[in-house]
Parts: structure tokens; sequence; C-alpha cells
């Protein structure tokens, strides 16, 4: 990695009079190592920072040091790029769920004059209908048991046990008529929410 981009700050172009004086600064014994391994690593480079310039000139005393100003003079600028910023992986996959989202709803409409319609009502799915199918059968039972109880009380004259028995009879009977009712009516709902043949639609 080189020196301007390992340390922040202002950055400056190399120049002729910054690479000569970084040069004589790496063999310039009143410097420390390290500013000497510094200033060779830095003469070699495009660019370089101004704090590392400037570190290094403030501890040169070599009487023929150039003016920091004079050194700087026709150096320009140089700006460097951000790095770029990397996607979360919590982003990354909350992108490809609305990518797999927004493919599924455009296959949808692709397919919607083709593909039938699914019916997704189903028996008592309000509290309409339950409220509704409920009373349906209090009804039914109450009408099975006075038919029950009237029929028997006719037959066995006035026998507690008998009428009672008429009309539990007919309370069952009154069940497995709407039972029966129920099946014929979830068949026919069935049978018209089923597509039609496919040999219809292309006659």
């Amino acid at each position: 990695m080189s020196g301007a981009t390992a340390t922040p700050g202002l950055v400056l172009a190399a120049t002729d009079p910054i690479r000569s004086f970084l040069s004589s600064a790496a063999a310039s014994a009143d410097l420390a190592a390290d500013l000497r391994d510094l200033a060779s690593a830095l003469a070699s480079e495009p660019s370089v920072p101004y704090r590392s310039i400037r570190a290094i000139w403030c501890a040169d005393s070599s009487p023929d040091r150039p003016p920091l100003r004079q050194l700087l003079r026709d150096a320009q600028f140089v700006l460097l790029s951000p790095k770029p910023r990397e996607k979360s992986d919590e982003l990354k996959a909350r992108l490809e769920k609305l990518r797999e989202m927004q493919e599924r709803k455009e296959y949808a409409d692709l397919v919607r004059d083709v593909a039938p319609k699914e019916d997704n009502s189903e028996p008592f799915s309000s509290y309409k209908d339950q409220l509704g199918f409920g009373l349906h059968v209090v009804v039914i039972m109450f009408t099975g048991y006075l038919v029950g109880f009237a029929a028997f009380r006719a037959l066995f004259s006035n026998s507690p046990v008998m009428n009672a028995a008429g009309g539990i009879l007919g309370v069952v009977g009154g069940m497995l008529m709407e039972t029966v009712l129920f099946i014929i009516r979830s068949s026919s709902r069935d049978l018209s929410s089923s597509p039609a043949p496919r040999s219809k639609k292309l006659q």
C-alpha cells in the first residue's frame, strides 16, 4: 500500500522538488531512522501525504533544506476516491426477497388470463354464515322434534315415553336431512368453481 493511501489527510502529487527533498532526507544522517525510511519509501511514490512531508521537513536541520512554501509551490492536491460502500448481509437478503416477490407478481400478471382463478372461499368463512347455519340447524332440530312428537302421539296415544322417543327420532331425522343437503350444496359449489375442460375452451 502506498504512503498516500496509508496515511489519512491531505495528499499532494509528488513533484520534482518534493522527490529531490525526500531523496536527500533519506540520505541525511541528522534524521531519525524511521523518518529516513519514510522519506526513502515516499521518494518513489506518485503522491505523498502532507503530514509526512511536514514531519520530515521539520526534523531536517540541514542548511540546504528548502523553505516549505517553496517546496510545495507547484504541488497539486490528490483527491482520493472513497471506498465503495458494501451492502450488509441483511440488506442483500431483503433485496433478494423483494426481487423474488417482484418476479412472482410479474409472472402472476403474465398468466392471469391463462391460469384458472383460485376460489379461496370456504363454507362458513364469515361470522354471518356461521350464525345463519346455526339458526338453521336449531330450526331443523325444533321442527323435527315437533313432527316426531306429533306423529308418535297420534300412533301411541298419550304415552310420554313414546312421544319423547318420537321427538328424538324427529331431531335425528332432521339432522340427517340437513347433513345430506349440506353435502349437496358443497358438491355443487366445488363443481361450479372448477375450471372448464381445456377442450371446451379450444372450441
